[in-house]
């Protein structure tokens, strides 16, 4: 589906914050954007199994990077999901090419750890600088330039927030994009580290022409069927322990393939769960054909840390929004994972 979008642009003097938490130096959006000016072919890449803040900043970013004037290219591991192909400029996106390619720079957005952007990624992208842009808290620092910033709701809102400082133009193409990532990172700008600047940008980014009714349809309101058939499945096959505290749903790659589920319809089915009252953990397992199981996981509590638990099992996230992918059965995995979230809990 095509969005309008109103011919306007934004330019502003806002300050960025910085992430003094962080375990190496840090640079600034304006270091980023003086250190790429000198790299004619960038890469733009963000994680494997995109969601809607890593191909909302990707391709904000290309846009941003065109308009300077660069060779601009757009890589994921995965590709494009169907579900987003409404977005501006979502053709860019491809999977890694065949043979590997020289660039000049590579800009990772909304990727905690390089080898998430996947393998294939890893063997076909080269260059001599890369620039780490993210807002996870367990983001590794793995880039020659980084700008963490975990308190950030959104990869988008950070670009957002340095497109703005370096009175950056704002097209609507860009506009678009970006809204997309703050709206699915923030859950509706409904989580916790939505703040009152989420709505300030979000209002600029209207100004600079997102036409938010067109773009929350496409978002929220056109799912395929199969999709409404997991989330029945969903529903009848939830299971609550420790007093209602845990909810979790079992996906096993049989289901998925009589589904015919596409890697991107499982996502959003945690935050179903985590929506019952009183529980305060939610977890999904998802069977994976390699002999893993992926592990998605919600918290509402403040005393129990998604992204520290994850990390245990070489995973990592938010505070209260992790996952990672573990080795072993599906039982086996769901057995252990529910037995420490119980523990954790207690």
């Amino acid at each position: 589906m095509s969005l309008p979008i109103k011919n306007t642009s934004i330019a502003g003097e806002l300050p960025i914050r910085t992430n003094p938490s962080a375990s190496s130096p840090q640079s600034s959006f304006s270091e980023i954007h003086e250190a790429l000016r000198h790299a004619p072919r960038i890469l733009v890449v963000s994680h494997a199994r995109p969601d809607g803040d890593a191909l909302g900043s990707t391709l904000a970013a290309m846009f941003w990077l065109k308009n300077e004037g660069h060779s601009v290219f757009a890589w994921n591991e995965d590709g494009l999901p169907a579900r987003f192909s409404f977005l501006p400029g979502a053709s860019y996106i491809t999977k890694p090419a065949k043979q590997p390619e020289d660039f000049d720079a590579i800009l990772v957005l909304d990727t905690a750890t390089k080898n998430r952007l996947g393998n294939d990624l890893l063997e076909k992208a080269r260059a001599p600088l890369w620039v780490a842009l993210d807002h996870h808290l367990s983001n590794e620092n793995f880039g020659n330039l980084n700008w963490i910033e975990p308190t950030a709701p959104a990869t988008g809102e950070m670009l957002a927030e340095g497109f703005l400082s370096e009175s950056i133009t704002i097209t609507p193409e860009m506009a678009t994009n970006l809204y997309v990532a703050l709206s699915t990172d923030t859950g509706s700008f409904q989580y916790h580290n939505t703040s009152a600047r989420t709505f300030e940008i979000a209002s600029e980014l209207v100004r600079a022409g997102v036409h938010v009714g067109d773009l929350s349809q496409a978002l929220y309101s056109s799912q395929p069927r199969r999709r409404f058939e997991l989330l029945k499945y969903a529903l009848a096959h939830a299971q609550f322990s420790l007093d209602n505290h845990i909810a979790s749903v079992a996906l096993t790659l049989e289901v998925t393939q009589s589904m015919h589920l596409l890697s991107e319809d499982t996502e959003g089915i945690i935050d179903l769960i985590r929506s019952v009252q009183d529980v305060q953990v939610a977890a999904f397992f998802e069977e994976l054909p390699e002999g893993k199981v992926r592990l998605s996981l919600r918290s509402k509590s403040h005393h129990f840390d998604a992204s520290d638990f994850c990390k245990k099992y070489g995973g990592g996230g938010h505070y209260m929004a992790a996952g990672a992918r573990i080795s072993g059965s599906l039982k086996a995995v769901e057995k252990d994972i529910l037995a420490h979230i119980a523990s954790s809990l207690n």
